[in-house]
């Protein structure tokens, strides 16, 4: 009897711990942005070189900043920044593109629709399809680093007609993500992805841990300022944002097997990807194999960058980019 005491209790405290650790998840989760740290995110968007605009693109309205005349050149974020990740990219080509970096929905200050179905793919790359258009052009070149990316590979093979030519940083294409990532190697770098199907949960550690883990996986030192670090604090804890940003991953796992029959089409575009080789996230051999679905395609490696390229490495990506898109 007492041993069956000793269980009740046992489960009865397991429980309230639970109840205790969600509870205090969801404060952290949802917790309301810190009106000082807003203060200095906003100085360090608005001081600089570039202006800003907001456009209704696919039923969202997509904030954007802007510099130069030219070509279209439209340059898409990654997790968990926006497009302030850009910003020492920006001015090294607004002398020869027309360079545009959105928010993508869900971030800083786009619109941010409630739902994991709201998240899908398709529908975020129909928003930069629609942005393009919003800005009175018919085509633009594509470029996206880490989630950016994986949208402008999207858009390089469903959506061609909106694309001039296509760049993508540090994010893999479909086919090999789905070839190494059920090698012992990329499957254990992937364990985020999974621990971002949880409910809850995944808000409130990249809440508390994204200083850190932005800083501590930079490859370069200092690649993360202090302006840059308040910026995407103050972006991920605005109100929805952080359910949206990890949304991005909720939905392409439930999405998998729709998005088979979308991601194995060649793209013909003319396409170059690049990548940071110290990448903490992506192994090498997923720049490896890729002529088959992308002929032609343009490998350029950097062996001093990681993951965090526009940041880490900016003029050198700026001179590819310029090398590339002339």
């Amino acid at each position: 009897m007492a041993r069956k005491r000793s269980r009740v209790r046992g489960l009865a405290l397991g429980v309230a711990a639970g109840v205790g650790l969600s509870i205090a998840a969801k404060r952290v989760a949802y917790a309301p942005p810190d009106p000082g740290l807003e203060a200095k995110a906003r100085d360090a968007q608005y001081m600089g070189p570039w202006r800003h605009g907001f456009a209704e693109a696919n039923g969202m309205r997509l904030h954007y900043a802007e510099m130069g005349s030219g070509p279209l050149l439209v340059l898409l974020h990654g997790f968990p920044q926006c497009w302030y990740e850009w910003r020492y990219v920006m001015p090294r080509l607004a002398e020869q593109f027309h360079v545009v970096a959105p928010d993508m929905r869900g971030y800083n200050l786009s619109d941010k629709p409630t739902g994991v179905h709201a998240y899908r793919t398709d529908a975020i790359a129909r928003d930069i399809a629609s942005l393009v258009e919003a800005l009175g052009e018919e085509r633009a070149h594509i470029v996206g680093h880490d989630w950016g990316g994986l949208i402008a590979w999207h858009l390089g093979m469903n959506y061609p007609e909106v694309v001039n030519r296509l760049v993508v940083v540090n994010a893999p294409h479909p086919v090999a993500y789905r070839r190494e990532v059920f090698k012992l190697e990329q499957l254990l770098r992937s364990y985020y992805v999974f621990l971002f199907q949880l409910p809850v949960l995944p808000e409130s550690i990249m809440r508390l841990t994204l200083r850190g883990s932005l800083s501590s996986s930079a490859a370069v030192p200092g690649a993360f300022s202090n302006e840059a670090l308040d910026v995407y604090q103050n972006n991920i804890s605005q109100p929805g944002a952080a359910t949206a940003m990890i949304n991005y991953y909720r939905s392409a796992a439930r999405e998998v097997m729709g998005l088979m029959s979308q991601d194995d089409k060649v793209i013909q575009l003319p396409t170059m990807l690049l990548w940071g080789m110290k990448d903490f996230a992506l192994v090498p051999g997923l720049t490896e194999g890729l002529e088959e679905w992308v002929p032609g395609i343009r490998v350029e490696r950097n062996e001093e960058s990681g993951h965090w390229v526009p940041e880490e490495k900016p003029g050198w990506m700026a001179e590819k980019l310029r090398d590339f898109l002339r």
